[in-house]
Protein backbone atom coordinates (compact mmCIF):
# COMPACT_ATOMS: atom_id res chain seq x y z
CA UNK A 1 0.00 0.00 0.00
CA UNK A 2 2.60 2.62 0.82
CA UNK A 3 6.81 2.68 0.32
CA UNK A 4 7.36 5.27 2.70
CA UNK A 5 5.87 5.89 6.62
CA UNK A 6 6.85 8.24 8.50
CA UNK A 7 5.70 7.78 12.11
CA UNK A 8 6.57 11.05 14.15
CA UNK A 9 6.40 9.80 18.02
CA UNK A 10 6.34 12.29 21.08
CA UNK A 11 8.80 10.40 23.47
CA UNK A 12 6.84 11.72 26.35
CA UNK A 13 3.45 9.22 25.10
CA UNK A 14 6.05 6.38 24.15
CA UNK A 15 3.22 3.83 24.65
CA UNK A 16 1.01 5.86 22.39
CA UNK A 17 4.55 5.11 19.61
CA UNK A 18 3.68 1.53 19.73
CA UNK A 19 0.46 1.65 18.55
CA UNK A 20 0.77 3.93 15.42
CA UNK A 21 3.91 2.00 14.89
CA UNK A 22 2.19 -1.23 14.34
CA UNK A 23 -0.67 0.28 12.47
CA UNK A 24 2.22 1.37 9.84
CA UNK A 25 3.81 -1.53 9.67
CA UNK A 26 0.40 -3.02 8.64
CA UNK A 27 0.18 -0.93 6.10
CA UNK A 28 3.91 -0.78 4.38
CA UNK A 29 4.58 -2.49 1.47
CA UNK A 30 7.23 -5.44 0.76
CA UNK A 31 10.15 -3.70 0.56
CA UNK A 32 9.30 -0.64 1.96
CA UNK A 33 10.97 1.67 4.62
CA UNK A 34 9.43 3.39 8.45
CA UNK A 35 10.70 6.36 9.42
CA UNK A 36 10.51 6.41 13.25
CA UNK A 37 10.88 10.31 13.74
CA UNK A 38 10.83 12.16 17.25
CA UNK A 39 11.39 16.02 17.18
CA UNK A 40 13.22 17.90 20.61
CA UNK A 41 11.73 21.33 20.90
CA UNK A 42 14.55 23.78 21.31
CA UNK A 43 14.99 25.57 23.92
CA UNK A 44 13.16 29.62 24.08
CA UNK A 45 16.41 31.70 24.18
CA UNK A 46 15.15 33.50 27.24
CA UNK A 47 15.57 30.48 29.18
CA UNK A 48 19.33 29.54 27.73
CA UNK A 49 20.86 31.76 30.73
CA UNK A 50 18.97 29.45 33.52
CA UNK A 51 19.57 26.25 32.07
CA UNK A 52 22.47 23.80 31.33
CA UNK A 53 23.87 24.54 27.77
CA UNK A 54 23.94 20.22 27.43
CA UNK A 55 19.95 19.65 28.20
CA UNK A 56 19.38 19.65 24.47
CA UNK A 57 22.09 17.45 23.70
CA UNK A 58 20.68 15.06 26.05
CA UNK A 59 17.26 15.15 24.98
CA UNK A 60 18.16 14.13 21.62
CA UNK A 61 19.97 11.36 22.72
CA UNK A 62 17.09 10.38 25.51
CA UNK A 63 14.29 10.25 22.57
CA UNK A 64 16.82 8.54 19.96
CA UNK A 65 17.17 5.72 23.27
CA UNK A 66 13.25 5.39 23.34
CA UNK A 67 12.72 5.11 20.02
CA UNK A 68 15.97 2.44 19.03
CA UNK A 69 13.92 0.60 22.65
CA UNK A 70 10.29 1.12 21.21
CA UNK A 71 11.51 -0.12 17.74
CA UNK A 72 13.02 -3.15 19.36
CA UNK A 73 10.42 -4.30 21.74
CA UNK A 74 8.17 -3.98 18.61
CA UNK A 75 10.36 -6.12 16.28
CA UNK A 76 9.50 -3.68 13.55
CA UNK A 77 12.27 -2.46 10.90
CA UNK A 78 12.39 1.18 10.97
CA UNK A 79 14.75 3.77 10.87
CA UNK A 80 15.37 6.35 13.82
CA UNK A 81 15.55 9.86 13.44
CA UNK A 82 15.33 12.65 15.83
CA UNK A 83 15.13 16.21 14.70
CA UNK A 84 15.61 19.77 16.75
CA UNK A 85 12.25 22.21 16.27
CA UNK A 86 8.81 22.97 15.97
CA UNK A 87 7.65 19.63 16.10
CA UNK A 88 4.80 19.99 12.66
CA UNK A 89 7.18 21.65 11.06
CA UNK A 90 9.59 19.06 11.35
CA UNK A 91 7.53 16.47 10.93
CA UNK A 92 6.23 17.96 7.46
CA UNK A 93 10.02 18.94 6.53
CA UNK A 94 10.82 14.89 7.22
CA UNK A 95 8.03 14.07 5.43
CA UNK A 96 8.85 15.75 2.04
CA UNK A 97 13.23 15.26 2.46
CA UNK A 98 12.03 11.16 2.47
CA UNK A 99 9.30 11.61 0.27
CA UNK A 100 7.04 9.73 2.03
CA UNK A 101 3.59 8.32 1.12
CA UNK A 102 1.86 8.49 4.25
CA UNK A 103 2.26 10.09 7.70
CA UNK A 104 0.93 8.08 10.44
CA UNK A 105 0.04 10.34 13.86
CA UNK A 106 -1.21 9.91 17.18
CA UNK A 107 -3.74 12.39 18.07
CA UNK A 108 -5.63 12.92 21.71
CA UNK A 109 -9.27 14.28 21.93
CA UNK A 110 -8.50 18.05 21.85
CA UNK A 111 -8.97 20.57 24.88
CA UNK A 112 -9.33 24.66 25.11
CA UNK A 113 -5.85 24.94 24.47
CA UNK A 114 -6.16 23.43 20.76
CA UNK A 115 -8.66 25.34 19.64
CA UNK A 116 -6.69 28.32 20.52
CA UNK A 117 -3.20 27.84 19.36
CA UNK A 118 -4.11 24.15 17.58
CA UNK A 119 -2.39 20.80 17.87
CA UNK A 120 0.10 19.28 15.98
CA UNK A 121 -1.45 16.99 14.26
CA UNK A 122 -3.82 19.91 13.14
CA UNK A 123 -0.81 21.39 11.31
CA UNK A 124 0.35 18.50 9.63
CA UNK A 125 -2.95 17.39 8.38
CA UNK A 126 -3.28 20.88 6.85
CA UNK A 127 -0.10 20.96 5.62
CA UNK A 128 1.06 17.67 4.80
CA UNK A 129 1.40 17.08 0.63
CA UNK A 130 0.92 13.55 1.08
CA UNK A 131 -1.49 11.25 3.31
CA UNK A 132 -1.77 11.35 6.75
CA UNK A 133 -3.88 8.79 8.70
CA UNK A 134 -4.65 10.12 12.44
CA UNK A 135 -4.75 7.80 15.30
CA UNK A 136 -6.68 8.55 18.17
Amino acid sequence: MYGKIIVPVDCDKIERGGSILKRAAALLNDGGEIVLLSVVEPVPAYLTIDIPQDILEGAVADSKARLEDLKARSGIAATVEVRIGPPAHEILAAANEHKADLIVIASHVPDFSNYLLGATADRVVRHAECSVLVDR
